[in-house]
């Protein structure tokens, strides 16, 4: 073999893998980021569009990277918890491929939403919950198939509850080196933290020789952002600044408790929970949880992007409103955000505040960081595992192969 087809092979193989590895640990570079995703049932059209934008700015920067690549937690509670598991789930057990990208989720939302959300016939006597949950069931094991928590492509963080224990459960990867029971199916995951009370029926599974009776994961933390950084900071040794990318579902002026309170099936489900609703309003185990966050310190304002439609047309607000052209109008919506301004809610009045820039040109800006994160981390780990540059492990493993 010559020494230029030698150079060639090397290259190549060092190129690809590059291609194929996911972000480098925290430890190579300055910052930890982190991707959360409300629930709100098919209103999860919304930052999944937002997604597609972001994914495609940092595809256009590196067309072989994914959202995996560049977060190093992706968190998510119900419909954002399902769409946690189909953005960072390996596409096949050996691949360091994604299952769905964010447009991909969109169509996934479209295609089957109306199967998901379809009512019970007139004649079945089951009125509650609203859905039997049999083909959301049988969808999420046919994408995840027996996918692990642990075989994720990144870190995740899925909330659920648990309404026999009473207790909230929160699915981390971070959690699995000493709590191993854990390890779940991702389709059980998906399924415990979706099962939103009245609408799906709880979701019942053994892990480890543990019982899990599980709702949606909304009874914790609808908006999942404080758990995940809350998870990263109890469970690493990482004195870095955090990036954080918070996706709300949107909410309208006057929604309250979205309705929790209206119908037969709901007033049913109150009366013979009120532990598990006591729990939830009041988060005794959620406030121990958040205080560990709250107390080491803020984050920049700069690292912080929420991204919401606060003024959600009240005709969209339905979360299990699955007709086409409601679909459409979600991702619409989803689109047209992107075109307003960003807002930061004050945190004495807990009213939103318009910033003098749209949220298009904050992902702009989100996706230059988190690249400029990656470049340099993979920068830094190349350095410490050859010792020099890239071409020169290239040139020094060549000579060692034509000495030989």
């Amino acid at each position: 073999m010559s020494l230029f087809s030698l150079f060639c092979l090397v290259l190549v193989s060092q190129l690809m893998a590059g291609f194929s590895s996911s972000i480098p640990p925290p430890s190579y570079g300055d910052h930890l980021s982190v991707l959360s995703i409300d629930g709100g049932g098919i209103r999860g059209i919304i930052p999944a569009s937002v997604l597609d934008y972001l994914d495609k700015a940092l595809k256009a920067k590196d067309p072989t990277t994914s959202l995996a690549h560049y977060f190093d937690v992706i968190s998510g509670t119900s419909t954002g918890g399902l769409m946690t598991a189909m953005l960072a789930a390996p596409d096949s057990p050996d691949s360091n491929q994604p299952l769905f990208t964010p447009s991909e989720v969109v169509k996934f939302y479209k295609k089957y939403g109306p199967e998901i959300l379809k009512s019970r016939p007139w004649y079945d006597p089951n009125k509650c919950p609203k859905y039997d949950g049999v083909f959301l069931r049988n969808i999420t094991r046919q994408i995840l198939k027996d996918t692990r928590l642990n075989q994720t492509l990144t870190n995740v963080v899925i909330p659920s509850f648990d309404e026999k224990k009473i207790n909230p459960v929160v699915f981390s990867n971070f959690k699995l080196k000493t709590e191993t029971y854990l390890n779940a199916k991702l389709s059980d995951i998906c399924l415990a933290t979706s099962a939103a009370p009245t609408f799906l029926p709880p979701h019942q599974f053994v892990n480890d020789g543990v019982e899990f009776d599980m709702i949606d994961g909304a009874m914790a933390a609808n908006n999942p952002a404080m758990v995940a950084v809350s998870e990263v900071i109890q469970h690493t040794d990482e004195e870095k600044e955090i990036l954080l990318l918070s996706l709300g579902t949107g909410t309208t002026k006057s929604s309250k408790l979205n309705g929790i309170f209206d119908g037969v099936c709901q007033i049913g489900w109150l009366i013979n929970s009120i532990d598990v609703v006591s729990e939830a309003l009041y988060s005794t185990n959620m406030i121990h949880y958040y205080l560990a966050t709250v107390f080491p310190g803020l984050l920049p304002q700069d690292n912080y992007l929420r991204i919401e439609e606060y003024n959600l047309d009240p005709s969209l607000e339905a979360m299990d409103d699955a007709s086409p052209k409601n679909m459409d109008k979600l991702e619409k919506t989803g689109k047209n955000l992107l075109n307003q301004n960003v807002f930061r809610i004050n945190i004495n009045s807990f009213a939103p505040v318009q910033l003098n820039q749209t949220n298009a040109q904050a992902l702009d800006r989100f996706a230059e960081k988190l690249y400029a994160e990656r470049q340099l981390r993979l920068k830094r780990k190349s350095m410490e595992m050859g010792g020099r540059p890239f071409i020169g492990t290239v040139k020094a493993k060549s000579n060692r192969i034509s000495a030989t």
